[in-house]
């Protein structure tokens, strides 16, 4: 395999857009309506491209976005933790994707592929990959879990024995609400700060996992779209996306990123669910259908050795 260290962003930006048209293909022939496509343009510098569908068949909203914006100064979400890059211009381009299904028995799912470059004065451009994919049930069921776990690990293998297991863990932890104690979702890959210092290969695991999304996703929705649920169903699923929405605008890393470098804020937040609800101390009736999804499927349960 081909070694170099020199990142090549024309290389990564090409790929994204191309994964982001193959996402929304395959989406769209699922639900048989089109995603709306609207470009837009950053005033502090890039821009991006947002694809939107809305009330259809099988999403009650879904996005997929593309952005590749740049500046002069790393904003303060990204230089937390990498403080020896304040003061360099960068660049980041990435395709983030969430889908909020009308049937409350297929999940929510999201997706993000990123790349992230600065370029210091004193030193070569130092860049780093990250991203993954997590799968938010409101019923969960075994059969899906360990479908997109799978998929998740088989998008890792070529790359390294561990990757799985340590992504699969991070993303447990990182999807995770402090304040209600419960994790978001049943997981799945995240990754971050991904540099082994070979770009072609770093680049081949970020599109290995880009790759994987609808193969994991897309046979979990054909499963369940069709399953009968009434207004007990939907006001569930309302309620759990309260979760959704408090995770994204509390600890999501790309949503805080994007809003601190003055992204576009209609992209941002497109993540969001169309409908949501909060009810004051809501709790689910012990030993029901609802109850489990936090009993049984949101415990960080390790779905491949499972049997």
């Amino acid at each position: 395999m081909s070694y170099s260290s020199t990142p090549d962003a024309n290389a990564v930006r090409d790929y994204l857009l191309g994964l982001q048209d193959r996402i929304c293909d395959g989406l769209s022939a699922l639900d048989g309506e089109p995603f709306i496509t609207d470009s837009w343009q950053r005033p502090e510098g890039g821009g991006g491209r947002s694809r939107v569908l809305a009330q259809g068949r099988v999403f009650e909203k879904g996005g997929v976005n593309f952005s590749h914006v740049m500046g002069a100064t790393m904003p303060p979400s990204a230089t937390a933790h990498r403080p020896e890059l304040a003061g360099a211009p960068w660049e980041a381009m990435g395709v983030s994707l969430v889908m909020h299904p009308l049937n409350p028995y297929v999940p929510t799912s999201h997706a993000n592929v990123r790349f992230f470059m600065a370029r210091p004065a004193d030193r070569p451009p130092v860049y780093w990959f990250g991203g993954g994919y997590d799968l938010t049930p409101y019923y969960g069921f075994d059969e899906d879990c360990r479908h997109w776990h799978d998929i998740a690990r088989r998008a890792c293998s070529a790359f390294g024995d561990d990757l799985y297991g340590r992504f699969k863990q991070w993303c447990d932890e990182y999807f995770f609400l402090p304040h209600r104690n419960e994790p978001r979702g049943v997981g799945g890959l995240f990754f971050d700060d991904f540099n082994t210092g070979d770009f072609d290969r770093d680049f081949g695991f970020l599109q290995s996992v880009g790759d994987s999304y609808l193969e994991a996703y897309q046979p979990i929705v054909e499963r369940r779209l069709d399953h009968p649920y009434g207004d007990r169903e939907r006001d569930f699923q309302q309620h759990r996306r309260g979760r959704y929405v408090e995770f994204n605008l509390v600890y999501d890393r790309g949503t805080l990123f994007g809003l601190q470098s003055k992204g576009r804020t209609e992209s941002i937040l497109m993540s969001l669910p169309p409908t949501v609800k909060w009810t004051y101390d809501y709790q689910s009736e012990p030993g029901s259908p609802e109850a489990k999804l936090l009993d049984y499927y949101l415990t960080g349960r390790n779905w491949l050795e499972e049997v």
